[in-house]
């Protein structure tokens, strides 16, 4: 496997499909980086020279583009804002419920987890 970024990427597949392993790199992302370092969408991970790599590399840290670590920690300093502002979104987000308007009653159990079943007492 290439190492790219301090992520591993695999060898096999086209340069397109494998920069996607990296967090916060999707199709679109990747296309556009490849054509700024001047890559071939198509060649294998394998194939790549080292020259080639590091344009990769350049063009994704010079291009702006928030990667991994730091993309995370955005995110999770995002969050801890609403939460702390206590905003709706936030409390959503704290009592881990849907956050952008979906039904509940019925839905939600990736959200909300295996359903609890309250009231029913046999003896």
């Amino acid at each position: 496997m290439a190492r790219l970024l301090g992520v591993e990427i695999p060898n096999e597949k086209r340069i397109e499909a494998s920069l996607c392993y990296i967090y916060g790199i999707g199709r679109v992302t990747s296309v556009k980086v490849l054509d700024e370092a001047g890559v071939n969408p198509d060649t294998r991970t394998g194939e790549l020279s080292e020259d080639q790599m590091a344009r990769i590399a350049a063009a994704i840290t010079g291009g702006g583009i928030m990667i991994e670590g730091d993309l995370r920690r955005d995110l999770q300093i995002h969050l801890k804002r609403l939460t702390s502002i206590n905003c709706y979104r936030g409390i959503r987000h704290r009592r881990n419920l849907p956050v952008r308007g979906q039904r509940t009653s019925t839905n939600a159990r990736t959200r909300k987890g295996k359903r609890k079943t309250v009231g029913v007492v046999r003896k």
